[in-house]
């Protein structure tokens, strides 16, 4: 249920919805599997893209917890509740990790109790706000009670800068996320691209706008300029499967099937 004040706006559909329902979720209304299934027939290997997507962030998460040390987590766009969540993986390595979550849709609000389940040691929190207003969500009350920005945090932006449309608009969000992150903290991207299969990609966008929703597709050279200002590691920006791939990853993808998702993982200085 979502909480009253919260409007849903069902004339068009929503990201997290359709990513939602691509994934074999529940929370999702017509015009979301319209969207879904439109996109889905322009380009079949839409679901094997996010699940691997999905599988990034996982693989993400485990890795800036356990090689890393991080215990501090900010994640931008989080989506509906799908187990296992950002905190349930890096819990499971860090049990006193402290992970906030953000997204705008109310949905998502509806269900932030199952985003703000912890451990004991550590501690989450949710912020219902929108990534295109960065100094509402650092300057909230939830994320300052969670989250010591003079320690190194870990931010997560994952599969939601396509959501943006205009690329100036992109890269002063991350800008304004990332400045105020203290060294040693980590930033991990992924988002839409068309560099594998454009005809195809184009239909996803169309079905997409078609629906109310944005949806723009970045080549590897725009995705890298997510990372001015911070050390890319290695194997820098690549194919989301492509990211430090376990049998997961690679076990998602048939051989004949282009993942339309970059990402990176990279350091400040």
């Amino acid at each position: 249920m979502v909480t009253p004040g919260d409007e849903l706006d069902l004339s068009r559909a929503h990201g997290a919805r359709i990513y939602d329902y691509v994934l074999g979720g529940k929370d999702n209304y017509a015009l979301d599997r319209e969207a879904a299934e439109a996109a889905m027939k322009a380009w079949p290997g839409l679901r094997t893209s996010m699940r691997s997507n999905r599988a990034f962030m996982q693989r993400v998460g485990r890795f800036l917890a356990g090689e890393c040390g991080v215990r501090q987590f900010l994640d931008i766009g989080t989506g509906i509740p799908t187990s296992p969540n950002l905190h349930e993986v890096v819990q499971t390595v860090t049990p006193d990790a402290r992970i906030v979550y953000t997204d705008n849709d109310p949905v998502v609000l509806a269900h932030a109790r199952a985003l703000m389940t912890s451990t004991g040691e550590g501690r989450t929190a949710y912020i219902h706000a929108d990534m295109r207003d960065p100094a509402a969500i650092l300057g909230a009350q939830q994320l300052r009670d969670t989250i010591d920005l003079g320690r190194p945090v870990a931010l997560l932006v994952i599969a939601v800068l396509h959501f943006i449309d205009d690329d100036d608009e992109a890269l002063a969000v991350m800008r304004h996320l990332v400045d105020p992150l203290p060294s040693g903290s980590y930033v991990a991207v992924s988002t839409a691209t068309g560099d594998f299969d454009p005809e195809p990609l184009a239909g996803v966008v169309q079905a997409y706008e078609a629906r109310g929703e944005v949806m723009k597709l970045r080549d590897r050279v725009q995705v890298e300029k997510f990372f001015d200002g911070v050390e890319l590691l290695e194997p820098g920006v690549v194919q989301v499967h492509k990211w430090r791939p376990d049998d997961m990853a690679t076990g998602l993808v048939k051989k004949d099937t282009d993942v339309a998702m970059y990402c990176g993982v990279a350091r400040k200085p």
